[in-house]
């Protein structure tokens, strides 16, 4: 029996099309599999149209555009459109910040590298505290596993040449030097004496190599990605990520202490819609200012106009 070949063409176009949709959803699965030396540094990544386009927009509004020039309000965004290729913009993007719960991921970053060297023991009350403190913010959480940790720990971990997310001549980064909790000592940071602090440019760095497979080892950041990823807390930045992003995995951690307001999410979601924002603020508006800001991002990267 003779096939005629136009039979079989639509039969291989689609075995063909349903290939290359079962990859498309592997390849969508975080962390990507991005080798450390495919890893592009955000520092030389900031793209002058992103740029230009971003500082236009959030100094458009008045009230931002005061705090911005007084060093009250930062702002990062890359854009993983294409991830070996990410474009990144930030507005007083070294300026740190008392960040209140969001440097929370650093303590996570900490225990995972504990996890892997062996200083930390590996449980299941470990690795549900691990999750609590980011998923619920639970600060009863964080202290138990800042207090297994010391702060010795953690900040030798953050100023690690290997990560410099706490660097002294690049302004300072994230910075952990006190319990969650009313007692326990203080130790602020060497520049600012900051307690919880931040920047969106340390911030911005840690989530993309979360994404890429880099933080720590694959298997670690995969395992912190499940302890960033559906958030329970639906306030700032997933409030209005809920409305416009409903479809796509939102990894977050978030932060509030009196006038200081911080967020920080990793966007994942079809096509090209998959990003990084970082936001802090000092001012009392600062949760209705993170809400916005989602949707000036969105313009941002989406609007062609």
């Amino acid at each position: 029996m003779r096939f005629s070949t136009r039979l079989l063409l639509p039969i291989i176009a689609g075995l063909i099309s349903v290939s290359a949709t079962a990859t498309a959803a592997v390849e969508a699965q975080l962390p990507l599999r991005i080798g450390h030396q495919e890893v592009a540094s955000l520092e030389q990544r900031v793209d002058a149209q992103l740029q230009d386009r971003l500082e236009e927009s959030l100094k458009a509004n008045a009230t931002w555009r005061r705090l911005i020039a007084d060093r009250k309000m930062a702002v990062g965004l890359v854009d993983l459109a294409d991830p070996k290729l990410p474009r990144y913009a930030r507005v007083n993007g070294g300026q740190m910040m008392y960040a209140a719960s969001l440097p929370k991921i650093a303590v996570l970053f900490a225990a995972s590298q504990a996890l892997t060297d062996g200083s930390l023991k590996d449980t299941p009350a470990v690795r549900s505290d691990m999750r609590q403190m980011i998923s619920r913010s639970d600060n009863g959480a964080a202290t138990r596993l800042i207090d297994k940790l010391g702060f010795a720990k953690i900040q030798s971990t953050l100023t690690d040449p290997r990560y410099r997310f706490y660097d002294q001549d690049a302004g300072g980064g994230l910075w952990v030097g006190k319990r969650y909790a009313k007692t326990g000592r203080r130790v602020g940071d060497p520049l600012y004496n900051i307690s919880h602090g931040a920047t969106v440019d340390q911030v911005s760095r840690l989530y993309y190599l979360l994404a890429t497979g880099n933080l720590v080892n694959y298997n670690e950041s995969q395992r912190m990605l499940a302890c960033l990823v559906d958030p329970e807390l639906h306030h700032k930045f997933v409030n209005s990520l809920d409305r416009v992003a409903k479809d796509a995995k939102i990894y977050r951690k978030s932060g509030t202490w009196k006038n200081w307001h911080a967020d920080s999410a990793l966007v994942w979601g079809a096509g090209s819609r998959r990003y990084v924002v970082v936001g802090l603020v000092e001012d009392p508006r600062g949760e209705q200012i993170l809400r916005d800001l989602i949707y000036t991002v969105e313009s941002v990267l989406y609007d062609a106009t």
